[in-house]
């Protein structure tokens, strides 16, 4: 009887807000608004922006799906609820969204059949300095809505990079071709199984691509990857 008159002054001194839309969250809703929940711009909506990110990977990587839930659009609120989870340290809105992004395109894309979901990682310094990787907590609801299971340790960071803000499609590659390496106590579970490597948003792809050409040194591995946001290319 206490904790909710508790939950009600505290929600008065601390109003919380949608992390997408800055307006105050009703009383029924809960993380995100009702509003941006519905109207968030799904990739599935527009067709030639799904062929863009295939096209991405296009002769570079073998995948058997690529996909994302989210268009990102600078300043958009999609950038704001990825900003949120990143500089926040919002855990449990990475956790909730790498949910509904099962959902979603587990009925859309037929993304059926993941034996594990591998979390792009960090570099154990970077890791250190923010408290947590994004894209694991992405990758734990994600694993909970597909029913798979989340291999938090399959990939290596080798080396720190520096940000990938502001590089040309090149640089970007040539900052990240030799960073991942395959943890060599994973690459028996990984041999002949099907791998969902999740991130939080790709871009030109360059990060994703040299994690998954790390990852195809296993026999007979599938690969596919899936990230909350696209970033769409004008």
């Amino acid at each position: 009887m206490l904790q909710p008159l508790i939950n009600d002054f505290l929600s008065l001194i601390y109003p919380s807000c949608c992390p997408a839309c800055q307006n105050l969250l009703m009383k029924h809703e809960s993380l995100i608004c009702n509003t941006c929940l519905l109207t968030l711009p799904r990739l599935k909506n527009n067709p030639v922006q799904e062929q863009q990110l295939e096209h991405t990977f296009a002769g570079r990587v073998t995948l058997h799906h690529s996909g994302a839930l989210f268009a990102f659009e600078k300043s958009g609120r999609v950038q704001k609820l990825l900003h949120t989870i990143k500089y926040k340290q919002h855990r449990l809105l990475a956790s909730y969204l790498g949910q509904m992004m099962g959902v979603e395109c587990y009925e859309n894309r037929g993304l059926s059949g993941i034996d594990y979901i591998v979390p792009v990682p960090l570099h154990p310094k970077k890791l250190r300095a923010r408290g947590f990787n994004q894209s694991e907590y992405i990758g734990k609801g994600l694993a909970q809505s597909l029913g798979a299971e989340l291999v938090s340790n399959g990939l290596m960071r080798q080396t720190e990079t520096k940000t990938q803000t502001r590089k040309f499609q090149f640089e970007r590659w040539e900052n990240v071709k030799d960073v991942f390496v395959i943890n060599p106590l994973k690459s028996e579970l990984f041999k002949g199984k099907h791998i969902l490597l999740v991130d939080d948003v790709i871009t030109t792809g360059a990060t994703i691509e040299a994690a998954c050409i790390a990852l195809q040194s296993v026999p007979d591995i599938r690969l596919s990857i899936i990230a909350l946001a696209y970033a769409l290319k004008a």
